[in-house]
Order: structure tokens, then C-alpha cells, then sequence
């Protein structure tokens, strides 16, 4: 019950947050709003999970990753705005704009786990070589 309750009040404050981010940065034409909230989420939950998670009880982790940040970024935001690009037909404005946010997200995402990790620990690998 705590979880369930952790993601309510975390859901809660990220939806603010979004709405905040969605009056400043308007959606007209490409929604510069979506594709800010979801880097800037991936770059704060890369932060939460190489410096707190492992750290933290599980109902902190929900209300962290599910709640606040899950109400943040949105999948559904993403989808719409690349339907609404493409609904003149042309869709390499879409393409773009998912391409955009693919590589801005998981290049936050990397640098959100390099800069949340701890600095006393070993290098993060996130590749094999």
C-alpha cells in the first residue's frame, strides 16, 4: 500500500510539473514541450538509479520512477505529437522528431547514470569491450 500511495503523490507532483512545462513550452507544430520532459526524465531517473536506487526502500523507488517521473515523461505525449506530425502526409518531420527523441533520451539517460554514480566506485560500464 505504501508503493500504491507513493506513486499517487509522486504522480501527482510530475503531472504538475508536465503541465508547467506544457504552458511555458507551447505544441504548436513540433512539441519542443514532450521531447523536453522526456530527456530531461531520462536524465534524472539515469541520476536516481546510479546514485539511489539500490539504496532506497522500494516504496521511495516507486514513487520516484513510476510517480514522478512516469508522470513527467509520457509515452502517449510521444505518440501523438508524431501522429499530429504526420497527419499532412508527410512524415519525415516525424521521423525526425522520433529520432530526436530516441538519441537525446538514451544519450541523457547514459549521462544521467555517469553523473549520479557514486565517485568513490569503479568507472560505470555500459558497454563490454
Amino acid at each position: 500500500m505504501r508503493d500504491v500511495l507513493a506513486v499517487l503523490a509522486g504522480g501527482l507532483v510530475g503531472t504538475g510539473l508536465r503541465l508547467g512545462l506544457d504552458s511555458v513550452l507551447p505544441h504548436e507544430g513540433f512539441a519542443v514541450s514532450t521531447l523536453v520532459a522526456n530527456t530531461v526524465g531520462a536524465l534524472a531517473l539515469g541520476m536516481l538509479v546510479a546514485r539511489l536506487w539500490d539504496r532506497v526502500p522500494s516504496w521511495l523507488r516507486a514513487g520516484l520512477g513510476a510517480g514522478l517521473l512516469g508522470s513527467f515523461t509520457t509515452f502517449s505525449a510521444l505518440a501523438v505529437a508524431l501522429v499530429s506530425l504526420g497527419a499532412a502526409g508527410d512524415w519525415m518531420p516525424a521521423l525526425a522528431y522520433l529520432v530526436a527523441t530516441m538519441a537525446l533520451g538514451l544519450g541523457a539517460a547514459w549521462l544521467g547514470l555517469r553523473i549520479g554514480r557514486p565517485r568513490a566506485t569503479a568507472p560505470l560500464d555500459l558497454v563490454d569491450e
